[in-house]
């Protein structure tokens, strides 16, 4: 799939602000500073599409993008640290779940991980609501390109093996780099698949 067009739709705090249901949707989501935002901007080779930030806590709403008239590309608020006062986080993270448990035209989750750092509590434990509601989703290890190949591959065998202790079915992932386009022909493949 090549992408022709992308451009941001509209911002919503809840569910019943979002666009019609009338398109396929893929939700972006991760921690506070996973790198959602230059992913985004990476898949659509649009650089200002998605407001980066080195600050954790950026995207605060539910952001519908379309793309090429088809379909919606969707980034959600990070869950995990932000410099914000718990009960804003707690109204975020309130919307997003209601958001991944009732949106209708919902394809696919896209869920990121840091491929720099250990196996994290918050992750392992969204994973976990993920798979409890049956919502479908693709792990992607983001800024595989900051690390040696080996040092990432190590990460993600740790990632595997946390994994195996409660699940039966490993959940598919791939590798990613915002800066080297890793990842992004399969992201963009899957989805094409699905619409």
């Amino acid at each position: 799939m090549e992408i022709k067009e992308a451009k941001f739709l509209k911002s919503s705090v809840q569910i019943g602000q979002c666009p019609p249901t009338d398109l396929p949707e893929f939700a972006f989501i991760g921690r506070s500073n996973v790198g959602k935002s230059s992913l985004i901007n990476m898949l659509t080779n649009n650089k200002n599409l998605a407001k980066t930030s080195g600050k954790p806590g950026k995207t605060r709403l539910i952001n519908h993008f379309i793309v090429d008239d088809r379909w919606y590309l969707v980034d959600l608020p990070g869950f995990g640290y932000a410099k914000v006062s718990k009960k804003e986080r707690a109204k975020w993270e309130r919307n997003t779940y209601l958001y991944l448990e009732k949106r209708e035209n919902l394809h696919m989750i896209f869920l990121l991980i840091d491929s720099r750092i250990p196996p994290q509590k918050i992750d392992l434990e969204f994973m976990q609501w993920l798979a409890s509601k049956q919502l479908p989703f693709v792990l992607l290890f983001t800024k595989c390109d900051k690390l040696k190949s080996e040092k990432v591959d190590d990460n993600l065998k740790a990632y595997v093996a946390e994994l195996r202790k409660s699940w039966k079915d490993i959940p598919f992932a791939l590798k990613t780099s915002s800066e080297d386009k890793t990842g992004r022909e399969e992201i963009l493949s899957l989805i094409s698949e699905m619409i």
